[in-house]
């Protein structure tokens, strides 16, 4: 509040009962003028008041925050205050009243009381009067003179208040006036305002002076450090450029110009788009202008460097022979005939129609069954580079996308990163498990790859470093994937999905012999004369040491081989020989999976189930046990989700309505409580297609019949006995045929599903369609004659569980949670 100080005496009569006007954030002292803005409707209407009679209103500052309740403002006013006297009144916009107003006389208030939505207070004037003596007049002079050197320092302060201080001849309000000069708190100023000894209230003004004094000195000085920087600084520059001319005339050149024309000259040799040459002019211009000992010299540096590096406009040329590319593809993959004729459909569209904006592939499938290395295929094929990038466990979208050039050490995202490195705008370019992509609070990466796979913006993307349009239109995407449910739907539905379901016993052993077994011999030192593997060997590793849809873990024990072999060489006790199963016992010790079917299902209750994980298909165990003496019921044990237990309790309903069929003991549901378990109590199991093994096994422990040892099923029931479709049914096929499992029992409309499985396989097995519960029972309890149905085959998204695996002493299969 910008104050006048007048020294006079106003002597206006004062009414013992005045409105009420609070005062945000300032005291108005008596003899002092200062305009008041009013936006509260209550003062407001005190103002008006007080307009209309004697202009004279009580002008009271506020104890707490003003942001407070408008009512609860008049019950935190200080008692001491100021009889305010208006001047002049204006109604502004937005309901605001300004005021001229000066303070007449100091007051105390008495009491408070509200008629017609206004607040008067009763006040009691408090005569100020100046005592004379020699400690007042020192004081006063003390404060005089300060005041005055305070007005010359202070840079706010009106020039032509020099000379008041010295003339004011009343110390109350020499007070009141040197203290409005100073930005001293408000609650500050009313305690020193409320003080009645005119000794102490002089010295309280002193301290008040001497602290603003201080605050200003200290200003100057921090300015005048600031300058002498400045001209440090400006002066270095000066000279730097007087250096650089007598060097230019000298003829000689220093690193720094060095360092611009090297980039000069990059810059007219290397062939940009025209909006990439205009930014790197751009920059290099801003740059020859910046000092080398810049913090952002280097910053600005780097990005040059990066937009000279990224292969704008290099790219290489397909060289697509459709004979050539299917013998890559059969060279390096063992099967995965549809898989390979989907990719050679897509060069034979790239060879007929280079422009063509194509489909992005996603491989999904379990580890190790080959994905990343169909990438790799298929840039050989194409006669272009390949990179990859992992997109596992990435959180932040600037991965992506890049961070602005605004932050210290910012780079640009993964995607230019990559495409620097291949060296061309037109790689095949691979983004590896994509379903693993995170999200947290610093983005979402799914949502920036949306733009960066969809072939009608990809032409365009923009990183957030680069700053520029980038054309991704030419990079032949691949994708892949464990668990395609895991991937954000608008992604998904920018990618054609091609499965690989996994391999069998037969396929991983001629994998093993083409593949696996020459590297890891050349990988481990060894000739091919050093190691042999002999018949049934490799079905014998396969069958008891892994148990996985890829290669990967049958790689991984082939390599332990060669290593064993290895050391005995090294110590020349070894001599070429087969390794046999014997020898593959000596080397890995015993085995770590065993066919624990047959002894599994030996005794009743116990039935073989299928179940769909991400690392591939499983076989689980359902066991059923009668408890007597309970009250009947189910209890589901075994870590299973929602959708399974509602399956477990309608095997049971299912089985109950069926129990003269079967001929179950009248009372046995009412006297016994069924327990359903589904071993591997530690792995997460959910979907509803392990609903036939469920009430297969309530059957055979309800009537006593064991159920078929060789024999597994899959497949959903509802409460009127029918067996629904199911999915993932190629991999449940083949985790039932690495178990040795013969007949499969499944939905009938799961027949056309069978197609996809491989002959050898079809030959090899029984598969048995059935559409009722009363088929299931029929074909799977040992009382029932047994009967092998044609084969046919299904298509269904797959519901089911995951299977427990085996552990031997020292060795154990890491577990997967099964999708529905």
């Amino acid at each position: 509040m910008t104050e006048n100080f007048e020294e006079r005496s106003d002597e206006m009569k004062i009414p013992k009962w005045l409105p009420i006007v609070p005062l945000n954030n300032a005291v108005l002292f008596p003899g002092a003028t200062a305009p008041i803005a009013i936006t509260n409707a209550d003062a407001i209407r005190s103002v008006e008041t007080a307009a209309k009679g004697s202009r004279l209103f009580a002008a009271i500052s506020i104890r707490r925050d003003p942001n407070q309740s408008e009512r609860k403002k008049y019950k935190h006013l200080y008692k001491i205050g100021t009889v305010a006297l208006i001047l002049r009144m204006m109604h502004g916009a937005e309901d605001v009243t300004q005021l001229v107003v000066r303070g007449l006389h100091k007051i105390r208030i008495l009491s408070i009381k509200s008629e017609n939505k206004i607040f008067w207070a009763q006040v009691e004037v408090i005569e100020e009067k100046a005592e004379e003596s020699s400690t007042i007049e020192a004081l006063s002079r003390q404060v005089a003179e300060q005041a005055e050197l305070l007005i010359q320092k202070a840079p706010m302060i009106p020039d032509d208040l020099q000379g008041l201080p010295s003339s004011m001849q009343n110390p109350h309000r020499l007070c009141y006036m040197v203290l409005s000069l100073t930005r001293t708190d408000m609650h500050r100023l009313q305690e020193i305002y409320e003080v009645s000894s005119l000794e102490e209230k002089l010295r309280l003004t002193l301290k008040e002076i001497s602290h603003e004094q201080e605050i200003i000195d200290l200003g100057g000085k921090i300015h005048d450090q600031i300058q002498s920087k400045l001209s440090k600084s400006e002066r270095e520059y000066y000279l730097r450029e007087q250096l650089q001319a007598i060097r230019k005339e000298l003829g000689e050149t220093d690193d720094d110009n060095a360092d611009i024309e090297e980039l000069r000259l990059a810059i007219s040799q290397k062939q940009l788009p025209k909006k990439v040459q205009e930014k790197a002019d751009a920059e290099l211009k801003r740059l020859s202008r910046m000092s080398i000992n810049s913090p952002e010299y280097p910053m600005a540096r780097n990005y040059l460097d990066w937009l000279l590096e990224y292969p704008w406009l290099i790219e290489t040329e397909d060289k697509i022979n459709i004979q050539t590319a299917e013998r890559i593809l059969n060279r390096d993959h063992y099967d995965l005939k549809q898989v390979k004729d989907r990719i050679l459909e897509l060069l034979a569209v790239r060879k007929l129609n280079p422009d063509i904006k194509g489909s992005i592939l996603c491989f999904v499938g379990p580890p190790g069954v080959g994905k990343t290395s169909l990438g790799q295929s298929i840039a050989r094929a194409m006669g272009r580079k390949f990179v990859r990038m992992s997109l596992g466990g990435m959180h932040d979208e600037a991965e992506i996308r890049g961070h602005r050039r605004t932050y210290i050490g910012a780079l640009p995202g993964a995607i230019v990163q990559q495409m620097r490195r291949a060296g061309s705008n037109n790689p095949v370019f691979m983004l590896d498990e994509i379903d693993k992509v995170g999200q947290d609070f610093r983005g979402d990466p799914s949502s920036a790859l949306l733009e960066v796979l969809d072939p009608q913006q990809n032409h365009s993307f923009r990183d957030h470093y680069m700053e520029i349009d980038i054309d991704l239109s030419r990079v032949l995407f691949i994708a892949t994937a464990n668990t395609p449910d895991r991937i954000q739907p608008a992604l998904l539905d920018r990618m054609e999905t091609i499965r690989l379901a996994g391999y069998t016993t037969f396929e991983k052993e001629q994998i093993a012999e083409r593949y696996l077994i020459p590297r890891s011999v050349k990988n481990n030192g060894l000739s091919p004369k050093d190691i042999d593997f002999g018949v049934g060997a490799l079905n014998f590793l396969i069958r008891g040491y892994t148990r996985e849809a890829g290669v990967r873990n049958l790689e991984r024990e082939i390599q332990s081989i060669c290593r064993k072999v290895a050391v005995r060489k090294t110590k020349n006790r070894w001599k070429k020989c087969k390794i046999t199963p014997t020898r593959i016992r000596e080397f890995l010790s015993g085995e770590i999976f065993h066919d624990e079917v047959k002894r599994r299902t030996a005794s009743a209750g116990v039935a073989t189930g299928l179940a769909w994980t991400s690392v591939g298909g499983e076989i689980l165990f359902v066991e059923a046990l009668a408890v007597p003496g309970s009250k009947g019921g189910v209890l589901l044990t075994g870590k299973l989700g929602d959708v399974m237990k509602e399956s477990a309790r309608a095997a049971l309903s299912l089985v109950r309505s069926r129990q003269k069929k079967l001929g179950i003991a009248e009372d046995f549901f009412n006297e016994n409580e069924i327990h359903l378990h589904v071993p591997a109590g530690a792995v997460p199991k959910d979907g509803p297609s392990a609903g036939i093994t469920m009430a297969t096994a309530v059957a055979s422990i309800a009537t006593g019949f064991p159920i078929r040892n060789d024999m597994a099923m899959t497949g959903e029931i509802t409460l009127s006995g029918l067996v629904l479709p199911i999915g993932g049914l190629k991999e449940k096929i083949l985790a039932a045929h690495r178990s040795g499992i013969k007949n499969v029992i499944i939905p009938s409309r799961n027949q056309s599903d069978l197609d996809d499985i491989d002959k050898a396989i079809r030959k090899d097995m029984n598969f048995i369609l059935v559409n009722t519960i009363d088929d299931v029972l029929k074909h799977s309890l040992k009382n029932s004659t047994d009967q092998k149905p044609e084969a046919k085959s299904s298509k269904n998204k797959n519901n089911s569980t995951k299977n427990s695996q085996r552990k031997s002493p020292g060795k154990s299969r890491r577990k997967t949670a099964a999708h529905p």
